[in-house]
Parts: C-alpha cells; structure tokens; sequence
C-alpha cells in the first residue's frame, strides 16, 4: 500500500466501476467484495482506515448472546455463521476464547443455560465449541481474580475474539493485493450528478489540499454513524440514531486468566465483558443514545462510572479511575424508526438505494462485515451478474493468513509478515510494557499506508488505546523514526507530536 502511487493510479483512472466512501469494516467489506469479483474499485476514507467505531469496538467475533434476549435469532444465526468464515479466512488475527458466566443463584444456571444452549443449537456446524456447565472449583480456577463468596459455579461458552484495526488494515491489503485502490485522507465532498443520478464525486485530499473530481458507475456510501449528512442530502426518510458504546482498560492483574468473564446483567439491564486483551484486561461497553456525533468522542464520566461500578461487582481487586490505562468510546449506527432505547435495536443491516443510485449500507455490525459487503455487492450487479465473477470472499485468505499463529508472539496479527517487519529495523521493544519495535514502525509507513504518528500509535499498532500515558511517552521516539523515514523535517515532527499528545489526553483520566 503507497498513497502516492494510488495517487496516481487515481489522476490516470478515467473512470471507476465502484467507489465506496468510507474506509471502516463496512467499507472495506465492500471494497474487497467488489474487488475480488473484477471491479475496477476505490476506496476512500477522509481520515485513516478504521479511525472511527470500526477500531473501537469490544474486539468480539461473535453472534451476539445478548440479542438473543431481544429475540434477534435472524441476526445471530448469520453473525455465528461469519463467525466461522473470518476464522477460517483470517487465523492470524482470529481466535477463540473462553467466556464464563459466574453463577451465584441456582436459578440462573437454567436461564442462562438455555440460552447458551440455544446459542450452540443456532450455530450447530459452526460453533466454536459447546456450552458447558462448570462447578465452583473449576470456576474459581479460571477466573481467579473473581469475586469467590456466595459463588455456585459457571456456565462456560466459546466466542471470538480479534483486533478490530489490524483487521481492517489486512482488508485493505488484501483489496489492494485484488486489483482495488485504498486512499486514506481523501474526503468526500459532494455527489456530481447528471439527470439527477450520481455519476461520480467529488474529493478532496485532506494532507495536500487538493481536490478531485472522481467519476464512477457505481457509489457506496459506508460512512456508518456519519452516513445521516450524506443522507440529508439525497432526501431519504432513514435516519441513523446513534449509541456510544464506552470501554475501560485496565492492568492484566485485575483478571489474571485467559478466560473472558461476562457478566449477565448490569445495573441497566444489557450484558457486561471483562476480557483478556494484549496482556491487558478489557471492560466494555455501555450503550447510550447520543447526537454527539464525532470521530474522537469525548470520554463520559458517567460511563466510566458506571463501568467501574459494574465490573467492581465481580473483581476481588476493585478498579478505581486511577488503575485505568485508557478508556475509549466508539459510536454504533443503528437504523430505526422507532422510539425504543438503543439497547434495545437491531445491530443488523439495511441496504438502501436512494433516488440519485447512491447505495447506502446502514447499521450492521464487524461481525457480519463480510455479508454486508456480499450483498451490497449482489444488489449493484443484479442485472450485470454475466459481467462480473460469484464471490469470493468466504474462502479468501486476507493478506498475512498463517495457520497456526502463535498468540502469545507480539507480531502474530502480521502473520507470514513477520520476517518483512523484523528485516526493516530493529527487532527490539522501544517500551517496556507493550511491545512496540522500529521494524513494526517502519513497517507501518512502507506497506500499511500510515501517515501521522496518530496512524503509527493508534491504529497499525495499539499503543493508544491499550495504555494512552505510555503512547504519550513514546511519541517523541517514535515521531523522530517516523521523521527519518519520511525525510520530514523538526517542524513537522514538532506537529505530529504536539496534536498527537493533545488527542491521547481524551484517552487518559
């Protein structure tokens, strides 16, 4: 991946045959869809790939248990379905893990058995593994930092577990790797239309200030909880209502396992995760309505409150606002008419074509990333299908597919590009709490299209949102590496480093 060369390959592309705005899971699902099936395709984003909600989310791969309790099978059957399809295409980045519901009330083995039961029975030949019931020793032993007294035993289930950005920068490898064209920091700024129907858009290159006037057959709007202005625009009556969705990191010690605990009823009556993430514990995530509509959503005392309080309920060390390493917000769009809590809507998908052909993929979740991109794809081509090749994108390894990835290796998630990174610098870590090598720094402006060292510390690696003081620390270190490479200048170092250390100050308390 090279901005300048795609820059180019831009200029010299009189016409596309689908451009997608938007460079989250939905986008990039889409992009690579349409890729794979022979379509000229390029996908833009007005900032990094990923930088909103589809680098935030719980980190899950799962059907969702708890839209279970709101009678969503539909939804749970085609997510535990991808569930199975992004293990199998992406084994680097995907795994397995244990959660376990902890029971203190004879009861609640029966109501949430059967529902994990339930969940099992939906995936049937896909399932990860089935739902067992646990007694209070073998809890006790896998979740040690548990809250022991009145506990009866566990119910013990298995979901997925990824890197949300790592994720989606394989995607966009892989598009490019496919024949498509990834630009980050390219902007859409307004449709070109001719009779009344989009053909084409026009952007504008947020770093180099110049503009572009793209045509193109075929548009997708994938702009997720941003999607409402584009949508205003082409006069449609769907409106995306919005749901922040907060969570708090914390030192592994709160939860020294490699066990996930979920707990089944907070105090608002939605499921709670407490999860093992990259040597860190992760706790999330609230779900609150909210017309706060921005990238870097500005943390809630009230969330982090509430998070506090919650998993304190369950952990024998109780976290205070002091022992949180970084806490980050995501936004959810959800689609709905209705007046009903958020909490309660469908995380599941609507596809809509307004009057201008523009395609509008609304909702969904990571999860289901790849079905949304399938069908977006399959409405565009319904009457073109002779034109084009079937999908694909079930059995296409993304770019760094490796079998058999060791999870405890630092570098697992660049699979069979591990040799690449430690052939471009040095191999050693510049922090002594996160791994972090000049290789994967490197690395990260050469093959992954990183531009700022917010790219570098947020997204190509997770510094930020794993321990913000310590991406602070590291900053000055690594925006000099950057500077080095890229042949920039003290100013433009000075820059990168002063508004990066603003932006992780809202990641911090």
């Amino acid at each position: 991946m090279n901005r300048d060369e795609n820059l180019i390959k831009l200029g010299e592309t009189e016409v596309w045959d689908l451009i997608v705005i938007g460079g989250g899971a939905t986008g990039l699902g889409a992009a690579l869809e349409g890729a794979t099936r022979g379509m000229k395709v390029l996908l833009i984003d007005k900032f990094d790939f990923a930088k909103g909600t589809s680098s935030r989310s719980t980190k899950l791969i799962h059907g969702g248990v708890r839209y279970l309790r709101n009678g969503d099978f539909k939804l749970v059957r085609k997510a535990l379905k991808e569930r199975h399809t992004l293990k199998k295409i992406a084994p680097h980045i995907v795994n397995n893990r244990d959660f376990i519901i902890p029971i203190y009330n004879w009861i609640d083995f029966f109501v949430y058995g059967i529902g994990l039961k339930i969940y099992d029975l939906i995936a049937g030949k896909y399932s990860f593994g089935p739902t067992l019931f646990i007694g209070r020793k073998k809890t006790s032993e896998a979740l040690p930092g548990m809250i022991q007294k009145g506990l009866k035993g566990g119910v013990q289930y298995q979901d997925g577990q990824f890197d949300d950005a790592r994720f989606a920068i394989s995607l966009a490898k892989t598009i490019e790797e496919q024949g498509g064209v990834c630009i980050n920091y390219l902007g859409f700024e307004s449709f070109i239309e001719q009779d009344k129907k989009a053909q084409g858009i026009l952007a504008k290159d947020t770093l180099n200030k110049q503009s572009y006037h793209i045509r193109s057959k075929h548009i997708i709007n994938a702009t997720g909880v941003f999607s409402n202005t584009i949508l205003e625009a082409v006069k449609s009556d769907i409106k995306i209502r919005t749901s922040r969705g907060t969570h708090l990191v914390l030192d592994r010690s709160f939860l020294p396992s490699d066990t996930a605990l979920m707990v089944p009823k907070t105090s608002d009556g939605r499921v709670l995760f407490i999860i093992p993430w990259r040597q860190h514990v992760l706790i999330g995530t609230t779900d609150i309505e909210t017309e706060d509509i921005a990238f870097e959503p500005k943390k809630s005392q009230n969330d982090i409150a509430f998070l506090l309080s919650n998993a304190g309920n369950y952990m024998k060390k109780q976290p205070q606002l002091e022992d949180v390493k970084s806490v980050y917000s995501g936004l959810r769009p959800l689609v709905s008419a209705a007046k009903k809590n958020t909490k309660y809507l469908s995380r599941d998908h609507f596809l809509l074509q307004s009057q201008n052909d523009v395609l509008h993929i609304l909702g969904g979740k990571w999860t289901t990333y790849r079905l949304m991109g399938e069908e977006a794809i399959e409405k565009l081509l319904a009457h073109k299908t002779h034109q084009y090749s079937q999908s694909k994108t079930q059995q296409l390894h993304l770019i760094g597919y490796q079998t058999h990835p060791n999870f405890e290796d630092p570098l697992h998630m660049y699979g069979d590009k591990k040799k690449i990174i430690e052939s471009l610098g040095a191999t050693t870590s510049l922090s002594q709490t996160i791994f972090l090598s000049e290789g994967m720094i490197i690395y990260a402006m050469k093959h992954e299209m990183a531009c700022t060292l917010e790219d570098i510390l947020s997204r190509r690696t997770r510094i930020l949102f794993l321990n913000a003081r310590e991406a602070i620390r590291l900053a000055p270190i690594v925006v000099e590496i950057m500077g080095g490479f890229l042949q920039k200048d003290k100013k433009w170092e000075k820059e990168q480093r002063d508004f990066f250390i603003h932006l992780a100050s809202n990641y911090h308390i």
